[in-house]
């Protein structure tokens, strides 16, 4: 496994992963997510047998995207790095590189605090689960514009 800046040339990759994990992943076009690619501060791919298997997107305060998540976290953060989406492609989920990832993003970033929201309905209790164990907490609930209820979730860094 190695996990590897993404580029812009990585854009209809990481955009097959995210819209074969809809609707655990939001929606997007392929416009839509080369955008969040480029606003992104921090942008990761986990690459196995050199092929792009997996990614995320991470976004710093005062960008211009308009997510109702992401704006929750403007509003009451000042020094947060923002987890917009991590996807992996099916036969590559569970086996450990969302951790690998995350604790990768923490190396990198110098903000007081990772943030980031979960499906509560529909339902995503794996994830749920997953971010516990890593340290997050709830520290909102909103429902979306597009009608998910979400947890909002934060963790203290070093």
């Amino acid at each position: 496994m190695l996990i590897r800046d993404l580029t812009p040339s990585d854009t209809d990759v990481i955009w097959d992963i995210n819209q074969a994990n809809t609707p655990a992943l939001g929606d997007e076009t392929l416009e839509s997510m080369h955008e969040i690619l480029l606003w992104s501060s921090i942008a990761l791919g986990v690459e196995v047998d050199q092929q792009l298997v997996g990614f995320c997107l991470l976004l710093s305060p005062q960008q211009p995207y308009t997510s109702t998540n992401y704006r929750w976290f403007c509003d009451r953060y000042q020094d947060f790095i923002y987890l917009d989406r991590v996807g992996f492609s099916a036969a590559h989920q569970g086996q450990g590189y969302g951790a690998a990832l995350y604790a990768e993003v923490e190396r990198l970033t110098k903000a007081a605090y990772f943030t980031l929201e979960v499906n509560l309905d529909p339902p995503n209790d794996g994830s749920i689960r997953f971010h516990q164990r890593l340290g997050f907490t709830e520290v909102g609930q909103q429902i979306t514009t597009s009608g998910k209820l979400v947890s909002l979730m934060a963790k203290k860094l070093e």
